[in-house]
């Protein structure tokens, strides 16, 4: 099948968060079972200054926006073995240091710019038709807005089928009223019946609601969304399409995310030698000029710092966890309260806290060799990678059991010997502390942990499984 996967960022040429990780992956996946895939996003500053060399395609394009037309030009490269990426260039939408607003705030025209972008994306399409769009998050979901209320605009694709994947429902692309004209639809869409919501402009909502299957990123997080709690006011909107929404678990891919082989480590770890953790932890240690203690576990979290990720919990109980024997390390980047907040900790904690903001690839794949205990006790989590990658490197989660968390980490059991980690349930700092301590106290037993730790590295997220579903859900649009 020839497959259009429509995202705002993707691996190696711009990445936030998950969703770029996604991108990259899954796309070569699916190329592994035989799809034709190609790759359409914006060429972002960064994008621009990638490796990857990037020709000029002859299209030229001219998007509708507002009561204008804006030029552009497409460029192209390969990833995979024969995966094309197109990626949208028009500087004054995408050369920007950060992809959708500054560390402060969104950027003010973030309407008009993923406007131009589903558009832009659909111009490609019509050149390079497919069989599929897929688009991903509030981003890209107008392009199937557009193309299922307007396919006289694009004959050559208006047959294709379309699905969304919604990588997090907290983020919807909410824009006001007055931003309407950018989109050129006629009024009678912006209704509570399709992209009006409470008074403003819904981005993810037109695509919940045009899409022709959805999917999320892991089977919990789909029934979550249909509630109050996760469901960020579109809860009855996926009820609603609740019969054509599959949850399916993203995946790692074990050629970049694999102990035995990563580049990032030196020494590599011999394959199920946990001995080689040790080395790994020295040199985590050294990388964060933490003392050598050797009896000390070493427990990390490498987060966007954001109230998603449960920080407030850590927060406030961060003092009752220091009298605990052990040592803490974050790498994160985001929230300037939370920043401020583990700076201060690092300081008052010099010799048993180490605390990195901003983003170091080489220094997340240390410490996630590295430490012992991986801490994710986020208040919502669509599915999660760390977890995924702190399994297969003996590095035992901590995780509060809500979506692709809860689906990826079993609670430990003594009695059963069973288990890959250690999980809690309320959105509580006592019950997250009690997580904590059973984790610790199990480390102080060699055998069990050592099990423990064999068990959680043979656990297998690989992407194989989770692109044969997607690959299901195509063919069944198709039939």
């Amino acid at each position: 099948m020839k497959i259009a996967m429509i995202a705002s960022e993707a691996v190696p040429f711009a990445k936030t968060g998950g969703l770029a990780d996604v991108l990259g992956t899954l796309t070569t996946a699916l190329e592994r079972l035989g799809h034709q895939i190609s790759l359409i996003i914006p060429a972002h500053r960064c994008a621009l200054r990638n490796e990857f060399p990037l020709r000029a395609m002859n299209l030229k394009l001219s998007v509708p926006v507002s009561d204008h037309h804006e030029e552009a030009t497409a460029l192209h490269t390969v990833i995979g073995k024969s995966i094309s990426v197109h990626l949208v260039r028009a500087d004054r939408y995408f050369d920007r240091e950060f992809l959708y607003g500054t560390p402060a705030e969104d950027y003010a025209d973030n309407a008009e710019r993923f406007a131009f972008f589903c558009r832009a994306a659909l111009e490609i399409l019509r050149a390079h038709p497919a069989d599929i769009v897929h688009a991903h998050d509030w981003q890209a979901a107008l392009a199937i807005v557009f193309l299922k209320t307007q396919a006289d605009r694009y004959p050559e694709i208006a047959a294709a089928k379309t699905l969304l994947t919604i990588h997090n429902l907290g983020f919807q692309g909410l824009f006001a009223q007055s931003e309407w004209h950018l989109l050129n639809l006629d009024n009678g869409f912006f209704t509570p019946q399709f992209l009006e919501f409470y008074g403003k402009i819904n981005f993810l909502k037109g695509g919940l609601i045009f899409a022709d299957k959805l999917t999320t990123v892991s089977p919990t997080y789909a029934q979550e969304i249909m509630a109050p709690e996760q469901g960020f006011g579109l809860e009855g909107v996926v009820r609603q399409r609740a019969g054509d929404l599959v949850g399916i678990l993203n995946g790692v891919d074990y050629r970049q995310w694999n102990p035995w082989t990563d580049p990032y480590l030196k020494p590599h770890r011999g394959e199920n030698n946990l001995t080689g953790k040790r080395n790994c932890k020295k040199n985590m240690r050294q990388m964060l000029a933490l003392p050598d203690i050797s009896a000390t576990p070493v427990m990390a979290m490498i987060s966007r710092l954001t109230p998603q990720k449960g920080l407030d919990l850590v927060e406030s109980v961060f003092d009752r966890l220091m009298e605990r024997r052990l040592q803490f390390v974050l790498l994160g980047s985001g929230n300037s309260r939370y920043a401020d907040f583990f700076r201060a900790a690092a300081a008052r904690y010099a010799d048993r806290v180490a605390v990195r903001i901003g983003f170091d690839e080489r220094l997340a794949h240390n410490i996630e060799a590295g430490a012992d205990l991986f801490l994710m006790p986020s208040l919502y989590e669509p599915c999660g990678l760390n977890q995924m990658y702190s399994l297969k490197y003996g590095t035992v989660p901590i995780v509060r059991a809500v979506g692709g968390l809860k689906d990826t980490v079993q609670d430990y059991d003594p009695v059963a010997e069973s288990g890959t980690g250690f999980v809690f349930e309320p959105y509580d700092a006592e019950a997250m502390l009690n997580a904590i301590d059973r984790g610790l106290a199990v480390y102080q037993d060699k055998t069990a942990w050592a099990a423990l730790r064999h068990r959680a590295i043979a656990m297998d997220f690989s992407w194989d499984r989770s692109a044969q579903s997607y690959s299901d859900l195509y063919r069944e649009l198709l039939n």
